[in-house]
């Protein structure tokens, strides 16, 4: 294991044991995470980064298969494969909540409306750094002052009903970070937020990162979201990687036509013209198509993507994606013309 990494995974797999038959979710995904970065896991719906991220932290369902390896950094246990652990065991509870943690999609059902906000942001503290009510008490309405929860005496005993969506997103937050955690997770955390409460949650995300220098996996369907926060991203296509770079290789040198499609997608202020949508839908992996699985919905797509799978082709050390255009001796194909107008947009925005 690298000795600046934090995580690695290596060829993760999970396999869901449906009635209709096995599902192969994720389908030998690998990356790498850094001390203090953001690593995008951008996709679709459906197209694994959940599972992918859950089976880091061992809570996905029990019809959940993993194989593979997820190699951790742990204060506790030094350099350990997640998935040898006891999903059940003390091992792996003493790294869940504590040193990695995660913030849920959606905070109007991740809180039992049984308990108030400061009930259930304490039992992480209790467990993890004190047995003292009062200790665990002030330590968590602390972490609630952090993440900008006003008269935090008040909102402590209130119920989540009482709350407001971004006021329980913070809580969410103020939850997942109780413990001083090394890496965060945060699934699509601002989905179910209006536009203006949304940038505050990004914006909170972002100083927590930098003040405590977490490694963060922010988790997306909107490439537009991680555009300022993410150091690499990795784009996932019906369980795989299909592109893997550093932020700016992803937005102003997109090689996989699906990151293509993502970007064309995202809204643009500047012009005037419709949002792209992406044509079909995404395969049933019960039944995974031969070859190439975006090839049904690729207006690119050559010949060999309906009889091959393609590689990870790599474009530099830190840039690669699993598209048969990038072969040698595949057709030149220019990127659309949408797609080169709105990279040069957004070069001209960031200066």
């Amino acid at each position: 294991m690298n000795k600046e990494n934090i995580l690695e995974v290596k060829d993760l797999h999970v396999d869901i044991h449906m009635t209709e038959g096995l599902l192969t979710a994720v389908r030998g995904v690998n990356f790498e995470m850094k001390r203090g970065e953001t690593l995008g896991l951008v996709g679709e719906s459906g197209c694994g980064k959940s599972l992918t991220c859950k089976a880091i932290l061992g809570i996905n369902d029990r019809k959940c298969v993993p194989s593979g390896q997820i190699l951790f950094d742990s204060e506790g246990l030094g350099k350990v494969d997640l998935l040898s652990l006891d999903q059940k065991g003390k091992e792996i509870r003493s790294i869940r909540g504590k040193e990695i943690s995660m913030i849920f999609q959606e905070p109007m059902v991740a809180f039992s409306p049984m308990y108030t906000i400061g009930n259930q942001i304490n039992e992480a503290t209790k467990l993890h750094i004190t047995k003292d009510k009062q200790k665990s008490k002030e330590i968590s309405m602390d972490v609630m002052r952090k993440v900008g929860i006003a008269n935090v005496e008040k909102r402590y005993n209130q119920y989540p009903h009482e709350f407001s969506g971004g006021m329980l997103q913070r809580a969410l937050i103020a939850m997942a970070l109780v413990c001083n955690p090394k890496m965060l997770i945060a699934d699509e955390p601002t989905t179910a937020l209006d536009v203006t409460i949304q940038a505050q949650i990004l914006e909170l995300i972002n100083e927590i990162k930098e003040k405590r220098h977490l490694s963060v996996i922010f988790i997306t369907h909107n490439l537009g979201v991680v555009a300022n926060m993410a150091d690499r991203i990795a784009v996932m296509y019906a369980g795989k990687i299909v592109e893997y770079g550093k932020s700016e290789e992803i937005f102003y040198e997109p090689a996989h036509p699906y990151t293509w499609a993502l970007l064309s997608s995202m809204p643009d202020l500047e012009t005037s013209e419709r949002l792209e949508s992406i044509p079909g839908t995404p395969p049933n992996m019960i039944y995974p198509p031969k070859g190439d699985a975006f090839a049904p919905r690729n207006v690119y797509a050559l010949d060999i993507d309906f009889e091959l799978e393609p590689p990870l082709f790599e474009i530099t050390p830190t840039h690669s994606a699993a598209t048969w255009l990038l072969h040698p001796n595949a057709p030149k194909v220019e990127m659309p013309k949408v797609i080169k107008a709105r990279i040069e947009r957004m070069r001209k925005e960031r200066g």
